[in-house]
Parts: structure tokens; sequence; C-alpha cells
């Protein structure tokens, strides 16, 4: 495994938990190239696996419309949760250390290539000198430095204060996934995220759906302006703070880079296109992998697609129809939220309802711009676009 971020250790966990390999998992050694601790957010059901590392947990659902009125779900039996990034890594690692032949090696990874009896990774160690680990198989999570040629490609970008008020300002059974009581952007969408961990401590986020990534004065003068305007949080100190970038693109993701290396997470294309959700994703496509080395189905079988043909094509046409400022963001998303089962909605976000199901939300989205959009899409080009690199998605 090349990469300890969620994708690296999501599916180190699932290969130890089921036996059917030896896992060595390759990470950044302490330095620049090691990323600050994370949060990662999903919705589940019942106990889960990491429920030892969930940092909180919310069992209802909010978002607010641009006019200030709200709408508030239950998405029983589903419950949103949060992962720290040092929880998750605590967990796995415990994990590993207790499977047979399973070792963490912080190290960088250099070059990977095909052998006679396998796949080599030539890594440095945080020494200078070289190390080369030998394998059947290597699931590489690094960030593409370029993304596939796409004809739609925004960003999902955020800064995020985790706040302490002086008087206690939040409700702990309810999580504000989109308040769009904020700014709006030409084209995209813009919402504040407000995670509550006690009834005085939250996750406060500024989110945009746009082409460009902005930097930490203007995040910050966006978080200024929502908690002090909309939120009136009144007095509070911020702790620390979060910040990264989603790719949200219609590019084709190839996972499959030789005969044992393969391509996970977000560089894989784990990432939702349309809402940026990616560990949920992320958990099904370990899953698969698990159960393909354990059925002796390699090959070309062994990393499925984390998303769909209908979801993809689905997410095309929402990137685009945002991206040309057709489709009113705020407005698109608010009437799902009140229009569709909260527990349908939510499998739907992240990729998991049936054709009936996706025909239905389809029904209650704008139809003329989608279907404008739609009839587009055959005819654009696809171009490649840089990666945008401030950090790692938080779901």
């Amino acid at each position: 495994m090349i990469g300890g971020g969620a994708a690296g250790l999501s599916l180190a966990y699932r290969l130890v938990e089921s036996g059917v390999a030896t896992v060595t998992v390759v990470e950044a050694p302490d330095g620049p190239r090691r990323p600050a601790e994370r949060t990662w957010c999903y919705w589940e059901r019942g106990t889960g696996d990491f429920d030892e590392a969930v940092h909180a947990s919310w069992p209802l659902l909010r978002v607010r419309a641009a006019d200030g009125g709200d709408v508030t779900v239950d998405p029983a039996p589903l419950r949103y949760r949060m992962l720290r990034s040092t929880d998750f890594e605590r967990l796995v690692h415990a994990r590993v250390a207790r499977s047979p032949g399973g070792r963490i090696v912080r190290a960088t990874a250099d070059t990977v290539r095909g052998t006679a009896d396998g796949t080599e990774v030539r890594c440095r160690t945080p020494g200078g000198g070289t190390l080369t680990l030998h394998a059947r198989y290597v699931f590489d999570s690094r960030p593409l430095r370029t993304l596939p040629p796409a004809r739609t490609q925004l960003a999902q970008h955020f800064r995020g204060w985790f706040v302490r008020t002086e008087a206690d300002r939040f409700d702990p059974r309810v999580a504000d996934l989109m308040d769009f009581r904020v700014p709006q952007p030409r084209r995209g969408l813009a919402f504040g995220y407000v995670l509550p961990l006690a009834a005085d401590r939250a996750l406060v986020e500024y989110t945009e759906f746009s082409r460009s990534p902005l930097d930490t004065r203007q995040y910050d003068s966006a978080l200024t302006s929502y908690t002090r305007d909309v939120l009136r949080l009144g007095a509070f100190t911020v702790e620390s703070a979060e910040q990264g970038v989603i790719p949200m693109t219609d590019a084709r993701f190839r996972r499959r880079l030789g005969p044992g290396h393969f391509r996970i997470g977000t560089a894989g294309g784990a990432t939702r296109p349309a809402t940026g959700y990616t560990f949920s994703a992320v958990q099904r496509q370990s899953r698969a992998i698990a159960a393909a080395l354990r059925d002796g189905r390699a090959g070309r079988a062994l990393v499925p697609p984390p998303h769909g043909i209908r979801a993809r094509a689905m997410d095309a046409v929402l990137l685009r129809a945002l991206d040309t400022g057709r489709l009113d963001g705020p407005d698109f998303f608010t009437r799902l939220f009140r229009r569709v089962p909260p527990e349908r909605l939510l499998r739907f976000l992240d990729g998991d309802t049936s054709p009936w199901e996706e025909w239905g939300i389809g029904l209650r989205t704008p139809v003329r711009p989608m279907l404008k959009t739609a009839a587009e899409l055959p005819f654009l080009p696809r171009r490649s676009h840089p990666f945008p690199r401030m950090g790692e998605s938080k779901r």
C-alpha cells in the first residue's frame, strides 16, 4: 500500500481483517510531505468497523436555504459520523501490527515497476537511504500531478475552524450539511458546514464548488463573516484549522497502471464527482478488492470502478450545469432535501441507489437546464487540468 490516507489505510484494514494478504503500508515520513490532521465524514447504519475511532456523530441533518428557511431530516437508520485522521491511523496501525507480517514503513515511494514475479517499489528513507519492497500487488493512493482529461472540472475547496464559544451556541444532535446563507459565486455554489462537537464547540467550515481555490486570507474573511453575521456566535476562540480541496470532475480515471499496480482512492476515481463524497466509496472498493483476492479473482476485476456508469453520467450533467450557471445550486440541493426521503437521498449522494430510485430523484430536478446540458455533453472536448493541491477529501 502506498499512501497512509483514507484509501490506503481503509484497504489495509480490510485486507488484514479478511486475512487474504500480508500488508505493508508505505507512509510519508514526518515533515512537509506528511499531511496535517484531517477530518473524514460519512454516514453508516448501525455499528461499524471504525466505531472506536469515531470522533463525533449526529442523528439529524439540516440544510439551510439562502432565504433562511431550513430543512431538518432524520435519515435513520443512517447516522452521520466524523473520523479524525489521527484516530483512524491509530486504529489501523494497531490492527496491521497484530497481523502476521503486517508492517508500517515510513518512507517516500519514488518508483513502481513490474518485475518477473510481481511489482517492485523503490523508496527513500528519512535518513537518505534507499529501500526496495517487493509485492504481488501494489495499491497506490498518491495524488495525481495532473488530472485525466475532462469536459468539466470544478474544485470543492474549503477551510474550517475548530471553534470554542463562550456561550452555548450549537445543538450537538444536528449537523448542518449545507448552509446557503453566504454570498454565492457567479457559477457554482458556496455554503457553510457546521459539525457540533458539544454545545460550545464545533467544526465550522466555508466551502465552495468553483473552478479555483481561494487563498487562506480569503477563506478566513469568509469564515469571519459567516461566524459573525450568519451564525452570530459571539465571542469564540479558534483552536485549530483545516483546509483542503477535492477534485470534482467527469474525467475517466485509470485504475490499473501495470500487471500488479493499481490506483485507489481519489487518484483512482473514488471521489463522487458531483458531491465530493469519497469515504463510503473507498469502503465499498476496499471490500471488493479483499473479496476478489479471497476468491482468486485478480486481473482487471481486482479494483472495480468506485462509481457506476449511471452515477458518472448524472454527475457529468450536474457538474456542467453548475459550471455554466444554468443551475441554481443552492435551490437545487435545498429542493432535493425537501422532496426526497432522507435515507434515499444520502444513498444517492454516495452513489448507492437503484435505477428506479435515481429516476424518481431525477424527476425532482430542473428538467430544462438538465436536458440542455445532457444534449451538449457528447460534443464537448476533454481537456487536461492541473491537480489542485491544498489537501485531501474530508468526506
